[in-house]
């Protein structure tokens, strides 16, 4: 590539940075290196889900992407109406039939580390990966040279890097995010200054998760014809619930189990804060993931209805995940930085949204940053487009998200009756709306230099 408008570093090789490598990619004069702080690319997780608004983002990457990403996950994308979940009240000796969430178009299913691949394999040369890259901080100068001095990046090894726009796509425990807030705090109001600081760390949304894929072979031997061998299936009970659907073709059932503790929501999750839990017997609350053995696995489960406990007697192990958030953040840019994914908006997992955010966010960035209009002096206007289309949507689905679980886990005050339409109606969003509109929007504002995008 001879003389790149601008070089851009993604600090973070998940599925939002990745998509976003991908993404700028087609832009022909953008440079591009990722840095990833792991030994290898690699996910961590077992399922990752896609609702048809994100998964018509990745069509745009073109039909060969879309086949392959078809191809692991077993079935054709549709945008007809289809049963996308099963939801039983299961907190009783013999589960009911509630409701079958309809969506038009369905859930696209994958294991993590298959979703992951694709996005690997479409990396172009010109696009270079740093390895074993942990991002301790920043420096961007704005007020010498304002758009011409390069970032500078140092990373925990002692090395350092320079770009000229840092987006960082590292998650919920995001470096990039605390250097952003503490350069926001310097600008603001002084009576803004702490709630923009507060800003900075994750919290703890009251949350637990429990993880763990098993296998279908074992689960057909002891139950030949159970429906989460063929079917999205949700066991809800009070305040602990779990999902369980096939993926990577049939081999494993992919299994999401959630305790919810509503007075805990937004609380902070410190070793010094003793909160008696029995899923953490043994641990100090600063573990945010934990080893379970199978007994500790389904302890929460345990009085749920027989059909549930099929499932769970095929647990060999899993993991438990203290679910973080981040707090609604005051700008998701600053300068010629921006923030993407977990590391903006890390979300509660009810609605099977993180990932699908994390993809939006990249391709409106790279609508904006890729616009023959925009520039190394224009940046900071692009990454402002940016953080004004996508921080209330994404702000949103967070509360939609939440909601969802509470819901679930009959936390919210809602007629069984009136569950399933409560429950689709604060979801229709993944389905029923469309990127577009915003990219749209993009494109005019940064066409329109006279409009203020602040």
């Amino acid at each position: 590539m001879s003389d790149p408008k601008f070089r851009v570093a993604i600090c973070g090789g998940g599925v939002g940075g990745l998509t976003l490598a991908v993404a700028l990619s087609r832009c022909q004069d953008i440079a591009i290196d990722v840095y990833e702080a792991a030994q290898s690319f690699c996910e961590i997780g077992a399922g990752v889900g896609v609702w048809p608004r994100a998964f018509r983002v990745l069509r745009k990457f073109g039909p060969d992407f879309e086949q392959q990403l078809l191809q692991r996950c077993g079935y054709e994308y549709t945008e007809e109406y289809v049963p996308a979940v099963r939801s039983r009240k299961s907190d009783q000796a013999v589960g009911i039939e509630l409701f079958d969430l309809m969506t038009k178009g369905k859930l696209m299913r994958f294991h993590r580390a298959d979703f992951h691949g694709v996005l690997l394999s479409y990396l172009p040369p010109s696009c270079t990966t740093h390895n074993k890259k942990r991002l301790i901080s920043y420096t961007q100068l704005l007020e010498d040279c304002p758009g011409k001095s390069p970032i500078t990046l140092t990373f925990k090894d002692g090395s350092i890097a320079t770009c000229d726009v840092l987006i960082g796509a590292d998650g919920i425990k995001s470096a990039v995010r605390p250097c952003m807030m503490r350069e926001l705090a310097e600008v603001v109001n002084p009576d803004e200054r702490q709630s923009v600081l507060s800003c900075m760390n994750p919290i703890w949304s009251g949350v637990t998760a429990y993880r763990t894929l098993i296998s279908s072979e074992k689960l057909r031997a002891r139950c030949p014809d159970h429906r989460v061998l063929r079917e999205f299936t949700q066991y809800m009970g009070k305040d602990a619930y779990f999902l369980a659907y096939p993926i990577s073709l049939g081999q494993y059932v992919n299994f999401a189990g959630f305790t919810l503790e509503r007075d805990l929501v937004d609380s902070a999750y410190k070793a010094d804060t003793e909160i008696p839990r029995p899923s953490f017997k043994g641990k100090t609350n600063d573990e945010w993931v934990s080893e379970l053995t199978a007994q500790q696995f389904v302890e929460p489960f345990k009085d749920l209805e027989e059909d549930a406990q099929h499932v769970l007697e095929c647990v060999d192990k899993g993991t438990l995940w203290a679910v973080h958030t981040v707090k609604t953040l005051p700008s998701t840019n600053f300068g010629r930085v921006a923030i993407m994914g977990d590391a903006a908006h890390a979300m509660a997992p009810f609605q099977g949204s993180g990932a699908g955010q994390s993809i939006e966010d990249a391709y409106l960035l790279m609508t904006v940053l890729g616009h023959k209009s925009t520039t190394l002096e224009t940046v900071p206007r692009a990454l402002a487009i940016y953080d004004k289309l996508r921080r209330p949507f994404s702000s949103e689905v967070a509360q939609r998200s939440m909601r969802s679980g509470q819901l679930c886990a009959f936390q919210e005050e809602v007629p069984l009756h009136e569950l399933g339409d409560t429950i689709t109606k604060n979801w229709e969003w993944a389905w029923l709306t469309e990127l577009d509109d915003a990219l749209e929007e993009a494109v005019r504002l940064v066409e329109d230099s006279s409009i203020d995008v602040n």
